[in-house]
């Protein structure tokens, strides 16, 4: 009869704990990447503004949509934008430095994903993407941006190492805070170092700043079709992986494409990158053991609506960003993706008869090469294509 004062309590805690794991999901997912968003945009020729008005529409539609998303199916959907994305970005600097070309190879590469969503035949063929070649050309686009902390410990030895000690540390004691950390560290340094004005000229308050698109068909074809594979290969796939691990089935996975491509799409003018579905923080709220099945979607909401309220500081960030060496901003963003890296070479090299395809793959896209004003990318999937088809071939059947 008197089940009231035990079932309140219950209650309570039935949120509390979604809650708190989306506060630690959204936090941990920007204060590991945010600093890789900026470089990215800066990479490819946008000034401080227009990297932090893309960073503050990112947060806000992306948190948008995972909220409508999370309550209209109940389930745990939890959107971010493209850390691998962004590291195509960082390494495209050779390809354009007019961000309103960068600009349209968003918006291309938001409708293919949409494109994606809308025609099963070629969902079905993205998942069926050979892994060495999948694997190896995102191991390409990671390494270089991975070996920075190496560069700037040697060149800014002051600034770079205090934050690799603090991410090796805590690797140790507290790895999911590790690299939150060393952005916190790295920002410290950046503030002592460059004094009480690190903020002139920069934006602080919030504001979009739209950038008009400009159509480069070289471009394109170099910079939007490797951004929508590797956001397809390094963040849905993992992403859908994620939902199904933990028995959300069915996932709906044409309403998230659609949502995030149409939405990468329209965001893209006021220099946002792509949005997806998220892999690595995903996790951390699907996958919430203290939380009932049934109730995990409550973390994701609280995640979008964390990540809504982060925008509001994106002046700030690229204030931070602006103010940091470049090679600075490189080595935090290298420390966040060593786990991406790890994960992309172990699934391009775990079978032995795609080895060969995988090293060829990850060698021509590491080495930065543009050739006809196609980057490297794009031409590690060609090279990747070529020797899978012959020594497919010459080995009769099967995976080389």
């Amino acid at each position: 009869m008197n089940q009231a004062p035990p079932t309140a309590p219950a209650a309570r805690g039935a949120l509390i704990h979604p809650i708190i794991a989306g506060l630690v999901g959204s936090l941990t997912g920007f204060a590991s990447s945010f600093a890789l968003v900026i470089a990215g945009s800066r990479a490819v020729g946008a000034d401080s503004a227009q990297a932090a008005s893309g960073l503050l529409v990112l947060c806000v539609v992306q948190g948008s949509i995972a909220i409508a998303l999370s309550l209209t199916y109940r389930l745990p959907i939890s959107i971010a934008w493209s850390t691998p994305g962004s590291a195509v970005l960082v390494t495209a600097g050779a390809m354009t430095h007019d961000f309103g070309v960068a600009i349209a190879a968003f918006i291309v590469a938001g409708i293919l994903l949409a494109i994606t969503g809308l025609w099963p035949w070629l969902a079905r063929t993205m998942t069926r993407i050979p892994t060495p070649i999948a694997g190896a050309m995102l191991a390409g686009i990671l390494f270089p941006i991975c070996i920075a902390p190496v560069t700037a410990a040697v060149q800014l030895p002051l600034l770079a190492l205090p934050a690799i000690v603090v991410w090796l540390v805590l690797s140790r004691l507290a790895p999911r805070w590790a690299v939150p950390a060393a952005v916190v560290a790295t920002a410290i340094a950046v503030v002592v170092a460059a004094g009480p004005d690190w903020t002139r000229g920069a934006r602080l308050a919030p504001t979009f700043v739209w950038t008009t698109p400009v159509f480069d068909p070289l471009v394109i074809v170099s910079l939007a079709v490797p951004l929508y594979l590797v956001t397809m290969a390094g963040q849905n796939i993992p992403g859908f992986t994620v939902l199904r691990t933990f028995g959300y089935e069915p996932v709906p996975a044409r309403s998230i494409l659609t949502a995030t491509g149409v939405g990468s799409a329209v965001i893209a003018p006021f220099g946002a990158q792509t949005i997806n579905l998220s892999a690595l923080s995903a996790a951390i709220m699907v996958g919430d053991p203290h939380t009932a099945k049934d109730r995990r979607w409550v973390a994701t909401v609280t995640a979008g609506t964390c990540y809504i309220l982060l925008g509001l500081g994106a002046g700030i960030a690229g204030a931070l960003v602006s103010a940091s060496p470049p090679i600075l901003i490189e080595s935090v963003a290298g420390l966040a993706l060593l786990g991406a890296l790890i994960t992309a070479v172990t699934g391009a090299l775990e079978d032995p008869r795609g080895r060969i395809v995988a090293i060829g793959t990850f060698l021509v896209v590491a080495s930065g090469i543009v050739v006809a004003g196609l980057g490297s990318a794009f031409w590690g999937l060609v090279a990747g294509a070529v020797l899978w088809l012959v020594l497919r071939t010459a080995r009769g059947s099967g995976a080389p």
